[in-house]
């Protein structure tokens, strides 16, 4: 599940990248345990579920690195939210937890693959997410380490109003 931080790490990119993998251990650590029917209701006013949460972080990661930094086309950059980018967040009936968290791991196989020994001044390609302003890597994978710990932050609230499991 979730490993510390690295702490001894200079290289920002290695830096991110630790802090990416620690994140979504903690991710799998708060959703672990629960049921299929606390995964997939609500108990916050905003109305989403913490399996749609995880579907987010799945299509998040993605649209930042695979098609953002690296410009790949991409079927349906914006599936956790029916191809609306201010959509609701959807999951559908046959998308499983172990499927998802798997999905998760997988995202971050290949951020690793795309941004190790990557200059982090690199820009993101054209073509995909970005046109003419491009973000570097190192920008990238920054907003990408804030969302994953933001939502963690979110997990921690359901995940005690549900069980009153605490803690990171």
């Amino acid at each position: 599940m979730s490993q510390p931080p690295p702490i001894e790490e200079g290289d920002t990119i290695a830096l991110h990248l630790g802090f990416l993998d620690h994140y979504r251990g903690v991710i799998e650590s708060k959703l672990t345990g629960l049921t299929e029917a606390e995964l997939r209701s609500s108990r916050l006013p905003s109305g989403w579920s913490p399996l749609e949460l995880l579907k987010h972080l799945v299509f998040m990661e993605r649209r930042w690195l695979r098609w953002g930094f690296a410009g790949e086309q991409l079927d349906e950059p914006w599936g956790d939210s029916g191809e609306d980018p201010d959509g609701r967040w959807t999951v559908g009936p046959d998308e499983t937890f172990a499927d998802l968290i798997a999905r998760l791991h997988e995202g971050g196989e290949a951020t690793r693959r795309l941004v190790t020994g990557v200059d982090p001044a690199t820009r993101a390609e054209t073509g995909g997410r970005f046109g003419e302003e491009r973000p570097t890597v190192n920008w990238i994978l920054f907003h990408v380490l804030q969302e994953y710990a933001r939502h963690a932050g979110h997990l921690d609230v359901v995940r005690e109003l549900t069980d009153g499991v605490t803690g990171e």
